[in-house]
Order: C-alpha cells, then structure tokens, then sequence
C-alpha cells in the first residue's frame, strides 16, 4: 500500500514526508484495520514532520483525522467488516491511572497518539483500537466529517476550557480548519465572536460564517472579551490575547506546540483575575459530545481536497496559510 513516511524531521524544504510502500496491517485483539476514505491535514501533522515535536515513531506516517471503513476486525471488537468509523488523535490509554479514573484520560502519562506513536492516515490503510475509534456523523460526507476529528474535537475542548459564559464575548486568535468550527458552536450558543488573523482568506471566512469583527493578529478587539482561544502556535499572542480580556476572564491556548511567551506584566496581563488554561488532547466523552453537537447543528466545514499522493503539498501550503478551512487528503 502507499503511505507517507516521515524520515528524518526538518523544514519542509528538506522534504521530511516521503512516500513509501508498506504492507497492510493485520489486527491483533482489539484492533480494526480501516481502509482510509480521507484524512484531514493538521498543524500537528506538520510539528511532526518540522521536527517541533520529537516523532515518537522512526518513520510514522501521520495523519489522525481519518474517516474509512472497517475491512477486517481482531477479537473483541464492536465494529466489523463495512462500518465507516472515525480514528483520531487520541489512540490510546491505560485506562487504571489517577487521571483516567477521574475521567481525565487525556492527562494519562501512558496516553499514545494516531500519528505520532503509531501510523496514522496518509496512506491507505491503517490500524486503530477500536475502542477510540467514533461512529461518524451519517448525514455528512467523507470530506466533511474528517476535520471534524481533530480539528473540531480539539475546537470544541478548547472552548469549554476557555469558560465563555452564556451570551458571552469571545475572542479567536488563529483561524483555521480548528477555529472556524469551535466560533460556529459558540454562535450556536449565542456568543460574540471576534477573530484575529494575519490571513485575509480567512478574515473573510471569518465574517461569511458569522463573526461581528475579523481583523489582523495585533488589532485592538472592538470590545472587551470574557473568553479568548489562541490557535495559531504563535506565543507572541497570549499577551495580545490577555491584554484584550475583560476582568475576570479566561485565555485557552489551542495547540500541542507553542513558540515562546514574552513576559508577561502582571498588572496589563494577568491582574483582575483573567487566567490562562493550556488545552491537552483531549478524552473520548469530548469527541462524543462534539461529534453529537456536529450532527445536530448545520456546521459549515470548509474543506480543501488533495489526492493522497499531494500530501507533501497539502502539509506547505497549511504551514504557508494558502488553505482556506481544512485541507483533507482524499484517498481512493
């Protein structure tokens, strides 16, 4: 089967994604090999290639928005032969530590990850547990429903984190395949949204999908924010984002990588009770909760499509920010 390998981490430039040729996995007890259908290109993805963070896997191909259907299952699965099922980022626990007894799976120091300590999506094939795989929204496509696997799990997870209240003002930093699902379940819910990016493309979306204001990254918010999320992996933008808060409220930084912070001045940033929560995968209630949500609101998921073979493509043109929405590889 083809697959993308990542053989030694660098700049892009450096062509770190390689296509090779692998065979199709077996499953052992527990396990689905999926036949992939499409695979969502995320900016962890790209950390992992660049090398921002440490591959866990010699040659892991990446890849873990993935929707396709199950073609062989090992004992002790729910999901069998013709079942379309969602692997994402989250691949595994050990299910017996403090943090997953207390429902916080996502803090498990044994926690593996789709994509980084196993192979992921880019390719045609590929292996989950099925006990983190999703049953997929029906009424949505193959194209539509990859980004919402990351891309909108981890959206949402930083919403909740970032405390909007009801009505509330929300500020985005970042706006891409993550953001522009997490503002549209936050105006569901009736907040104010306001998005900062240095992309033009993606102010318009911004404002097409229902924003009161889209500007650039530095740009004073028209008003102050009870909530703001970053996206981008920029730290230069928690003081930006902290400044803008109102008192008492709540900044949730996005992403698995983050550039470092500037100092902070206690009185401008910090003072009057905002606080700052750093987002961390996320558990399997939250992807549940969200892809329920996806299924009853008319989310609009902006996606961009690429053959498989363009992978390498897919991943420059997202750290170039040519993509509007999510890119998504289409396989098959």
């Amino acid at each position: 089967m083809l697959a993308w390998s990542v053989q030694e981490p660098g700049p892009l430039e450096t062509r770190p994604l390689r296509r090779v040729e692998r065979d199709v996995p077996e499953p052992g007890d527990g396990d689905l090999v999926v036949r992939v259908r499409a695979c969502g290109v995320c900016r962890t993805d790209l950390h992992v290639a660049e090398g921002d963070l440490p591959v866990h896997l010699p040659g892991v191909t990446p890849g873990h928005e993935i929707v396709g259907d199950v073609v062989a299952a090992g004992p002790g699965c729910r999901h069998g032969p013709g079942d379309r099922v969602g692997v994402a980022w989250l691949r595994g626990t050990c299910g017996a530590c403090r943090y997953c007894r207390r429902g916080a799976e996502n803090l498990c120091p044994s926690s593996t990850y789709t994509g980084w300590d196993a192979h992921g999506g880019y390719a045609e094939y590929t292996i989950a547990r099925d006990a983190y795989v999703y049953d997929v929204p029906a009424g949505r496509t193959d194209l539509e429903v990859a980004p919402l696997l990351c891309a909108g799990i981890i959206g949402y997870r930083a919403l909740r984190r970032a405390a909007l209240p009801p009505g509330g003002r929300l500020g985005v930093w970042g706006f891409g395949g993550s953001a522009h699902l997490a503002v549209q379940v936050a105006m569901a819910e009736g907040a104010t949204v306001h998005v900062f990016t240095r992309a033009p493309a993606a102010r318009s979306l911004a404002k097409e999908l229902g924003a009161a204001s889209a500007g650039d990254s530095f740009d004073p918010a028209p008003e102050p924010l009870d909530s703001a999320i970053v996206f981008a992996p920029a730290g230069e933008l928690v003081p930006v984002a902290l400044e803008r808060l109102d008192r008492g409220g709540t900044l949730a930084l996005a992403g698995i990588h983050l550039s470092d912070v500037p100092a902070l001045d206690y009185q401008r940033h910090l003072f009057q009770e905002r606080q700052v929560r750093s987002v961390t995968a996320n558990t399997r209630a939250d992807g549940e909760e969200f892809l329920r949500l996806a299924a009853r609101l008319p989310l609009r998921v902006a996606s961009a499509p690429y053959e498989l073979s363009d992978a390498d493509r897919a991943l420059a043109d997202l750290a170039a920010d040519r993509v509007e929405g999510a890119a998504v590889l289409v396989v098959g």
